[in-house]
């Protein structure tokens, strides 16, 4: 599966620096709100170094880690769904992304300018997640329109459709973020189709935070059931900790194959069973898996390669109903 991350926060709080040091591209960092008016899109390796001694291992001759796409868009203000600034019209760029990166201003900095005049990272918190309270509510409520006239007809999914997209208007318009709404609701295909902002989990970045902690702020970031990095940006370029963060706030692992021709990490959700992780290889291996060979990397390094770990006998067979772990090293055998 492909991870993408979409980065908000309003104008000059560090987004856009964050994108560069993720992506070590130059994008504009101008100071001045509106400094990046087309989304910028980034591919980032994900750091692991059990895929470097893999990769030692085998002698491949090529090394692929998981990547993670990072979606940048323009700074968000208040009043962007009434047409202020110019986030709004970028926020359909990230409809599709796994999950909100939400950057936080927590530095203070009278050289650099802030459109609310002042540093209050909970003020722009609230600021950032009404707005996309009301990009949501936007298209919740067109849906809702087509579902009345659809639930009209009597169908008794198309009611279920009604009353599960009813449910997503009445929360965002009660300041709710829909994440809040139950898997009942959410996993209603009328809501799933929306690709609501605000039912993805969330990360905040809390920039410049290090050292100096907000009560308020930490306690609300929990209240929303979210998770937070502190990270001071002008002064690191190493942001693996919010990567790995995203992986654990996603529920995502990885698992590996080797072998002469290549070393490579593939990421998964938590919990899937061998014939879906082997179709992240290749679509066909799912629906013709007949088994896989399984070893853990660590014990795979032990042995020194896999010849050595079959002769060992430490590589275990398994079949249809074995739920892959992180940090397998899988060979599949297909039809």
């Amino acid at each position: 599966m492909k991870l993408s991350i979409g980065i908000v926060g309003l104008p000059n709080v560090g987004k856009s620096t964050l994108f560069r040091i993720l992506t070590k591209q130059e994008v504009n960092v101008a100071n001045y709100p509106f400094a990046t008016i087309d989304p910028n899109v980034g591919v980032v390796a994900v750091p692991d170094e059990r895929l470097e001694k893999l990769d030692e291992m085998s002698k491949s001759k090529k090394k692929i880690p998981a990547v993670v796409e990072f979606y940048d868009i323009a700074g968000l203000v208040k009043g962007a769904h009434e047409g202020q600034g110019l986030g709004n019209q970028f926020l359909g760029h990230i409809s599709e992304v796994n999950a909100i990166c939400h950057v936080l201003r927590c530095f203070s900095n009278g050289d650099i300018i802030h459109v609310e005049n002042s540093v209050d990272p909970l003020r722009d918190l609230e600021i950032i997640n009404l707005e996309l309270i009301f990009k949501d509510l936007e298209k919740a409520e067109k849906r809702m329109s087509k579902a009345e006239s659809e639930a009209r007809t009597g169908d008794k999914n198309k009611k279920e459709e009604f009353l599960r997209v009813g449910a997503v208007v009445e929360a965002l318009k009660n300041g709710k973020l829909a994440n809040s709404l139950s898997e009942k609701v959410l996993e209603n295909q009328a809501v799933k189709e929306l690709q609501l902002l605000t039912a993805k989990p969330q990360i905040f970045l809390l920039n410049g935070l290090e050292g100096n902690e907000n009560t308020m702020l930490l306690s609300r970031i929990k209240e929303l059931g979210s998770e937070y990095v502190c990270m001071d940006l002008n002064n690191t370029d190493n942001v693996d900790e919010l990567v790995s963060k995203a992986y654990e706030v996603l529920g995502l692992i990885s698992f590996f194959t080797t072998g002469e021709d290549e070393t490579r990490a593939w990421t998964i959700v938590k919990g899937v069973k061998a014939p879906q992780a082997a179709g992240t290889i290749h679509s066909d291996f799912e629906s013709k898996f007949i088994r896989a060979e399984v070893i853990g990397w660590d014990k795979l390094l032990q042995a020194g390669s896999w010849i050595k770990a079959k002769q060992n006998g430490w590589l275990r067979i398994e079949g249809k109903e074995y739920v892959v772990q992180d940090g397998d090293v899988l060979e599949i055998r297909h039809g």
